[in-house]
Formats: C-alpha cells, structure tokens, sequence
C-alpha cells in the first residue's frame, strides 16, 4: 500500500487529528515527487538487513543512524514538545525517516503554500528535500519510533552534536541552543 497524503484543512483542531478537507482532497506520490519528497515502502521488520535500505543509504551518503522512540511514556514534558515538532521550519539538508512502529503526520507546503500532510506508517521511508517548509506531528496513537539517517553523526560549527541536540537545534534555533548550554 503506498504511503497515503492530502490537502489539510484550516482547522485549529488538535495537531494529531488527520485534517482532511471536505470533500477530501488526496495528493498523489507523482504530485509529492514533484516537491522533492522522495517514498520507498520498505520491510521495517528486517531494517537491519535490508540491502534495498543499505542501496538507499549508499546512494545518497547517509552513514549515520539513529533510532526515535516518541510517546508520552518515554517523552518527559510529552505535551510540550509535541507542540514544539509542529512548529514550521526549514533545513539546509534533507530530512529522512524511516517508520519502523506506530505512525504519524509529516506536513510539508507546496508552491501555493498550501499544507500537504503524509502519514507515515511502519515501512515507510520518506525524504524531505533541503529547502522545504514542513512540521511534524504524532497521530492519535501518540507513538512512532524512526530511523533517523544523516551523512555523519553531525559535527556543526565545531561541536559534536548528538541527534536528539540536532533535532532540538533546529526546532529552537541555534542562537538559543548554545546560550541554553546544551552544546
């Protein structure tokens, strides 16, 4: 089954509910591969083996992995940062994830500005190309665990930087990263 995607509405509602517009509006993978966001549906079960993900990983020069285990029972202050990954933001390189349990939302905007959301499911590899504007969230389920892939384990403007530092560096910006003292 191929990973699903559609035009979100404009309501407020809470973030992990699936905002599908009425009528429903779906967005096809051709219209998603025209943004950049690339799919594979991959067999998560067999991640460590897999030479379809390892062909992927060569590829695009991803040496580096680290797994994300998101739910409230693992997740101090759950509710909060929760809001702060669907906070809107941008990267200079692109962001990959690779579903292996549970599922949630990755929402990225089109060239019309419009918010496209794709549900991530377990198998699912999903790339965002550098430059776009996106978020992400949990559905009601309130549990994911991804595979996070980057070309090394990220030495930025000198300071070794673990994952979940990255992850929260680009939600709160650098400048406040280094003055809260979490280099």
């Amino acid at each position: 089954m191929a990973i699903q995607a559609w035009f979100m509405d404009e309501s407020s509602e809470d973030q992990r509910l699936p905002h599908r517009r009425n009528p429903d509006e779906p967005v096809s993978i051709d219209y998603l591969a025209e943004l950049g966001v690339l799919y594979w549906k991959l067999n998560p079960k067999k991640y460590e083996d897999d030479e379809e993900l390892n062909d992927i990983r060569q590829a695009r020069g991803y040496n580096y992995m680290d797994m994300l285990d998101l739910c409230p029972e693992k997740v101090a202050n759950y509710e909060e940062k929760l809001k702060n990954f669907y906070t809107e933001h941008i990267h200079g390189d692109e962001e990959i994830r690779y579903c292996l349990e549970g599922s949630g939302y990755f929402d990225v905007r089109d060239k019309k500005d419009r918010w496209i959301r794709i549900w991530i499911k377990p198998g699912d590899l999903i790339i965002l190309p550098a430059g776009i504007y996106h978020r992400f969230t949990l559905d009601t389920t309130d549990y994911i665990k991804v595979l996070v892939m980057v070309e090394r384990s990220e030495l930025l403007y000198g300071y070794k930087l673990s994952f979940f530092k990255l992850f929260v560096l680009c939600l709160i910006g650098f400048e406040r990263f280094l003055s809260d003292g979490c280099s």
